[in-house]
C-alpha cells in the first residue's frame, strides 16, 4: 500500500488548530500550506508525493492509514511539530 498526502507543518499547536478551523470553514488547504507551513513541501501546496510504509514517522503514517481520500486529519503531533494532513491518494 502506498499513500499520497499533503500536509501543513507548524511549530505551534494553537496556530495549527486555528489553521484546521479555517480549513473546515472552507479555506483552501494548498493556499494555507503555501502561506504557513514550515516544510519545504509548502512550495507545492504541501504535497509530499507517494510514500510507502516506514517512509514517514509512525504518528504521521498511522494518521494516514485511518483517513479516507480527500479527508483532512485533526492536528497530529510528531517530533517535527504539528501536522494537518490531507490524504490525496491510495494505491
Amino acid at each position: 500500500m502506498e499513500w499520497r498526502a499533503s500536509h501543513i507543518l507548524i511549530k505551534d499547536r494553537s496556530q495549527a488548530q486555528d489553521l484546521l478551523r479555517r480549513i473546515k470553514q472552507g479555506q483552501n488547504f494548498e493556499s494555507l500550506a503555501r502561506d504557513f507551513s514550515t516544510c519545504p513541501s509548502k512550495s507545492k501546496g504541501g504535497d509530499l508525493g507517494w510514500f510507502g510504509p516506514g517512509k514517514m514517522v509512525p504518528a504521521f503514517e498511522e494518521a494516514v492509514k485511518r483517513m479516507g481520500i480527500g479527508s483532512v486529519s485533526d492536528v497530529v503531533q510528531t517530533q517535527f511539530g504539528f501536522h494537518i494532513i490531507k490524504l490525496t491518494g491510495r494505491r
